[in-house]
């Protein structure tokens, strides 16, 4: 059994394409073909299905997937244990991530990520949908929101604080808030189906229904609005860091902390055999946001 053809079948079980996954080691679509196909006729069962769209595992190659695995953990742990192989980063590494955090966070900083791994090649898709990893062929996704229980292996890179902010020009023509009760004769701008909003107060936890003239379904457009002097809203650090520092808004009812549960995490799909190029991902940004990230 080719340990190479093992390697392949593995990444066509991640990514659900064999042109794809031949590509991240090197092979041609045609190549690709051959060798999943020489890895059948030696079994003498069919490990993957082939439409015109996409692949998928039959039963015998889902049955099958945990033991290449262990085989490929195996054979690589025995060569690391000797000092052998090369286990750079290679290939095409496909990252999802929300529209505002990846053009702000990830996207500055694959400038010195690539330049440390340039046989890397990086596909960045910036969007607010919560993409299917397996359906679309990601390696790995950014998410910021409180994870649900699922299949995906989910690694936290940051923490996501919250807070409760408006503008000076606002501040300037209403009563700031004293308490999160007060909440109720100002205008809140809130994202749509987002307007319950949980403080801590010192008599227990309080949730106000947010009110007022505008809401949206965009994280940047609820800053820029509060900017401009629309009303109160919630923000996340990292969205607002740089117009705190300049002034353009202020932190308020720094008494009642909102209560979140949101942070920075990578998520990937379910796999022994963790890619060398998503485990540099993973490593280079946790290691860049840190305990504590730049934006707080």
């Amino acid at each position: 059994m080719n340990i190479e053809h093992l390697k392949l079948f593995i990444r066509i079980a991640t990514t659900h394409n064999i042109s794809l996954a031949g590509s991240e080691l090197r092979l041609s679509p045609a190549v690709a073909s051959a060798h999943i196909n020489k890895l059948e006729d030696g079994l003498g069962v069919r490990l993957i299905h082939r439409t015109t769209r996409k692949v998928s595992l039959t039963e015998e190659g889902k049955a099958f997937l945990p033991y290449a695995e262990d085989v490929i953990s195996s054979v690589e742990a025995a060569r690391t244990s000797v000092g052998a192989g090369n286990f750079l980063p290679i290939g095409t590494l496909r990252v999802a991530a929300p529209a505002s955090f990846g053009r702000m966070h990830i996207l500055p900083a694959l400038t010195d990520f690539l330049a440390l791994y340039p046989d890397l090649n990086v596909d960045l898709k910036l969007s607010d949908t919560i993409v299917d990893l397996v359906e679309g062929g990601f390696d790995i996704a950014i998410r910021n929101s409180q994870l649900k229980d699922s299949s995906l292996i989910a690694r936290k890179l940051a923490r996501d604080t919250r807070i409760l902010c408006a503008s000076p020009e606002y501040l300037r023509k209403n009563t700031a808030p004293a308490t999160p009760h007060d909440l109720n004769s100002h205008q809140c701008i809130t994202l749509m189906g987002l307007d319950d909003w949980a403080f801590q107060t010192p008599k227990g936890d309080v949730h106000i229904k947010a009110k007022g003239n505008f809401r949206t379904d965009n994280g940047e457009a609820v800053r820029d609005a509060c900017i401009n002097g629309l009303g109160i809203t919630i923000n996340s650090r990292w969205s607002i860091y740089n117009h705190l520092k300049s002034g353009e808004l202020v932190q308020i009812l720094e008494d009642y902390p909102l209560i979140s549960h949101a942070d920075i995490w990578a998520v990937y799909p379910s796999s022994r055999l963790l890619a060398p190029k998503v485990r540099a991902f993973i490593d280079y940004f946790t290691e860049k946001f840190g305990d504590t990230p730049y934006w707080e």
